[in-house]
């Protein structure tokens, strides 16, 4: 059974950081190309961020270029995301999947992240 568990948002004020954790299971992470995405409060899910399987080639969105970078451990199936300098826009719930240019399967619960001004 395919699951992601995403976990590491929390409150934090302008200018602040935050590590985001996905922890995955039920396919081939070691061979699968991963993203992250975010849904902010009437926006459509957005791909924020994603890494080849070998971790070789990331990728990111414009709006967080300079400012997250994405890694991921093939060992412990987790994919993760360091978020710095956050800015008020970067609130939303935060998802992880597979692929690199479109998610390829369900979605997790998420993880919320709200950056305070």
């Amino acid at each position: 059974q395919v699951q992601f568990v995403e976990s590491g948002g929390g409150l934090v004020q302008f200018g602040g950081s935050l590590r985001l954790s996905c922890a995955a299971s039920g396919f081939p992470f070691g061979l699968s190309a991963m993203s992250w995405y975010r849904q902010a409060p009437g926006k459509e899910r957005e791909l924020v961020a994603g890494i080849t399987s070998g971790g070789g080639m990331t990728k990111f969105a414009d709006s967080v270029k300079g400012r997250f970078t994405i890694s991921r451990d093939n060992d412990k199936k987790t994919v993760y995301l360091q978020m710095n300098s956050l800015k008020p826009e970067d609130t939303a719930v935060y998802y992880c999947n597979r692929g690199y240019n479109y998610a390829t399967l369900g979605w997790g619960r998420g993880t919320q992240v709200t950056v305070s001004s």
